[in-house]
Formats: C-alpha cells, sequence, structure tokens
C-alpha cells in the first residue's frame, strides 16, 4: 500500500458540491468561490457573499494574489476577527490573527512607519506569528511588504497596496521562503458598524449538529472615547461605597481603550495586556479569569527580560474579576491600570485590591465575551 502524502492535503482544495446562491433569513446570498477547504482539510467549504453587495467589506475581497490553493476557512474567519478589531482603530493599524485570535495588534504611535506598526504587532508573539494572516487598516507600502516577506505568513489584507509593494510580494528571488503568500485586497473599514447606535440589520447565527440554530445581534460597543471609560466605584450594602483613589493617566486610558478594542475579538476568557499602543500578551480561551491574566503574564514576561518589565502596562478582561487574585497577579507583574465591565458582587474588594497596589481601573459597563 502506498503511503499518503499527509503535507498535501494543506495544499490541495477539498471539494464540496455547494449551490450558486442560497436564501438565509429572506437575503440571497450568491457563492463568491470554493475555498480550499473548511476548518480542516477534509471539510469542504465555500464562501457566500449578498447579492445585493450593499456596504460589503470582507464579501467584497479580491485576490490579487493566490497562492497555490487559495482560501481555507479559517483564512476568512482570521480575516473577519482582524477587520472587527481594526474598523475601531482610528490610527494605521495592524492586526495578526491565528486560530481566530490576535495574537499581536499594534497602532502607530509618535509617527512610526508603517513597516515598524507591523513589527511590533509581528513580534508581541513573534511564535505564534508564523502562518499568520496579517490585516492592515490602511494601504500597504513596500517597505511593510518586504517585511512581512521576511517570515512566513499566509496572508495579507488591506484596503489596498501599492504597486511596490505587490511587487515586492512576488520578488521570489528576494523573498524564497513564502512563495504562497495570498494578498487579498478588501474595500475601506469605515463603512461597517462598530457602536450600538449605529444599528444593522445582520445577524449572527450558530448552526448546531442537528440543524437547529441560535440568531443574534452581532457584537456592536457602546465604548466610543476614553470618556466612556468610568472610574471604578462600589456601593456595597455593609461596607458602603468605595472609589478608585488612583485616576488613570492619559495614556493609560489610551492604552486601555486600545486594549479594551482588541478584547472584543478574543476568545473568552480572554485579557488584554497593553503598552503604548501595542498588544504585549493576549490571554485567550481560559475557562476561569485568573487563568487568562496568568497565561498573558508568563507569555509577556518569556518576552521581555532583562532590562524590560510589564512596567506601566495595562490590561483590559473582557468580562469582570469575580476576585482580586487577578488583580494581585497582574500587579506584581507590573501592571498599572485595568479596564473591566463591572458589576461583580466583588467589585468592592477588586476596587480596595487596586487601591493597596496604588493602581488604576476603569468600568467599559459592557461585556465583550466572544464564544467564537
Amino acid at each position: 500500500m502506498d503511503k499518503p502524502d499527509l503535507k498535501a492535503m494543506y495544499r490541495t482544495r477539498t471539494e464540496g458540491n455547494f449551490p450558486d446562491s442560497v436564501d438565509v433569513l429572506g437575503r440571497t446570498l450568491k457563492k463568491v468561490e470554493d475555498l480550499r477547504y473548511g476548518t480542516n482539510p477534509h471539510q469542504p467549504a465555500a464562501f457566500y457573499r449578498p447579492a445585493d453587495g450593499n456596504g460589503l467589506v470582507l464579501g467584497a475581497y479580491k485576490l490579487l494574489k493566490t497562492g497555490k490553493s487559495g482560501l481555507s476557512q479559517t483564512n476568512i474567519e482570521d480575516m473577519h476577527h482582524a477587520i472587527g478589531i481594526l474598523k475601531y482603530l482610528a490610527q494605521p493599524s495592524c492586526a495578526v490573527m491565528k486560530h481566530c485570535n490576535p495574537s499581536g495588534v499594534a497602532m502607530e504611535v509618535d509617527g512610526i512607519p508603517m513597516a515598524e506598526v507591523y513589527r511590533r504587532a509581528r513580534d508581541a508573539d513573534a511564535q505564534a506569528a508564523f502562518g499568520s494572516v496579517v490585516a492592515f487598516n490602511q494601504t500597504v507600502d513596500a517597505d511593510t511588504a518586504a517585511e512581512i516577506m521576511g517570515s512566513i505568513v499566509e496572508g495579507v489584507v488591506a484596503p489596498g497596496f501599492e504597486d511596490d509593494a505587490l511587487d515586492t510580494f512576488n520578488d521570489f528571488d528576494r523573498f524564497k521562503r513564502n512563495k504562497q503568500i495570498r494578498i487579498i485586497e478588501v474595500p475601506p473599514l469605515d463603512s461597517l458598524p462598530r457602536y450600538m447606535d449605529d444599528g444593522t440589520d445582520v445577524l449572527e447565527m450558530k448552526v448546531f449538529d442537528d440543524g437547529s440554530m441560535v440568531l443574534a445581534q452581532p457584537y456592536l460597543s457602546v465604548v466610543k472615547t476614553t470618556a466612556d471609560l468610568i472610574p471604578a466605584f462600589c456601593d456595597h450594602a455593609k461596607k458602603g461605597r468605595i472609589d478608585i483613589g488612583r485616576a488613570a493617566t492619559d495614556r493609560e486610558l489610551s492604552d486601555l481603550l486600545f486594549a479594551w478594542y482588541v478584547n472584543i475579538h478574543v476568545r473568552s476568557n480572554g485579557c488584554v495586556i497593553a503598552r503604548n499602543g501595542q498588544t504585549l500578551a493576549v490571554g485567550t480561551g481560559e475557562q476561569d479569569r485568573v487563568g487568562a491574566v496568568q497565561q498573558a503574564v508568563i507569555k509577556a514576561r518569556d518576552k521581555y527580560t532583562g532590562d524590560e518589565s510589564l512596567d506601566g502596562a495595562v490590561l483590559a478582561s473582557d468580562g469582570f474579576f469575580p476576585f482580586r487574585d487577578a488583580i494581585d497577579a497582574a500587579a506584581e507583574a507590573g501592571i498599572s491600570a485595568f479596564a473591566q465591565p463591572g458589576g461583580s458582587v466583588n467589585d468592592y474588594d477588586v476596587i480596595a485590591a487596586c487601591n493597596e497596589l496604588n493602581c488604576s481601573m476603569v468600568f467599559t459597563q459592557e461585556r465583550c465575551f466572544s464564544h467564537h
């Protein structure tokens, strides 16, 4: 019996039998293409977009360079989650995605070039960034393309690419390792809904094995600016009122807002450690809150050694802190400010812990759990 070519399954399309159009909730969707495969190589998949074409971003993607075998379902999902982060960031920004979670996100600070923004996003977790999908909220230039081509990347998605950047992505004499890179262009992201008062007629669908499903409104935020991050407080029935003792600095507030937006597309339980417009570590997919914090702290400590530390970093948690243990673990590592929804029965003790440790805390008054 011949031995199977196991490597070939990742490069070979898995053909399915998908219709050219489908009607879902009164809307007709047209098939864009059959994908390389679904979540795994033995699962066929196809990508559809609304036939009316109104307001499309991801649904209007153009493959400028296909690689050897096109896009997989996971590539598409990585693009979706990256765009869901980047649409909130006004500055030129980059999200590096791996398995539907950001391994690193960075935005422009102090006028740094886009290539440096990309390096900061990639190097937030360079190990996880291997084989990633990289997304931008602005046009990609040649210097950024050259930096991307220096390592293995599955795909790059952006609202535009300079001609010199496209030439760089095809310069295999100079960059021999990345011949299968996929280059995807999408329209600008500013047409997408972001906030609760934007509204949307789109529904999320979760379909189960027996064909039953849940419909839900997609996530939209109430947090528009740092002014929507309120200083933490608690009116306790027995202990009385407690307020956070130290107000967050302007830099901490900016980083907390950035970390909150990143956390919207982190698998729960999730937390994001950030400083100066860069994620330092992302804790994701943990069943308990302190586990997510500990995971992120360990990741960050593994990276920042020697003279560097987490001093002055901030942490955003997608759900409330049920106990002070997560605060103690983060503050011990040098984290100075926290963002969380608020609303725990133990808010009083959590705020007291922050006051003991001279940390600041703000409430977002919304949760951003993502169980994707």
